[in-house]
């Protein structure tokens, strides 16, 4: 199973640069990196990056990570993955730039 981050480009410079983060100020005010599924990233980049211009979605498979991530209940008791430990660039399966269209972010199809 994929799981997705979303990440600022600085952000993104930052992990590429050091090749691990706590995560963005949001992961390291609550301890853990946030994650979304496909269905429910569009929603988390409407929510908190509408607007952002050169927004980077990040890919991960979920089962390596699986001793470090917990499912735990978010917006509307739906279950999100949460990583407690840093992210590493190794960890990335892939990225992408979304594109800002003036009303939403356009996503890649997504598994």
């Amino acid at each position: 199973m994929m799981i997705y981050k979303l990440f600022l480009p600085a952000e993104w410079a930052e992990l590429q640069a050091n090749g691990q983060t706590a995560g963005a100020p949001i992961d390291i005010a609550d301890g853990y990196v946030h994650f979304s599924t496909a269905k429910q990233v569009a929603e988390t980049a409407e929510k908190y990056f509408s607007g952002v211009e050169g927004l980077v979605l990040l890919g991960l498979d979920a089962a390596p990570l699986e001793a470090d991530l917990k499912w735990e209940p978010s917006r509307g008791g739906a279950l999100f993955p949460h990583l407690y430990r840093e992210l590493r660039l190794s960890d990335v399966t892939w990225d992408k730039v979304l594109p800002w269209d003036g009303t939403r972010h356009i996503f890649p199809e997504l598994a």
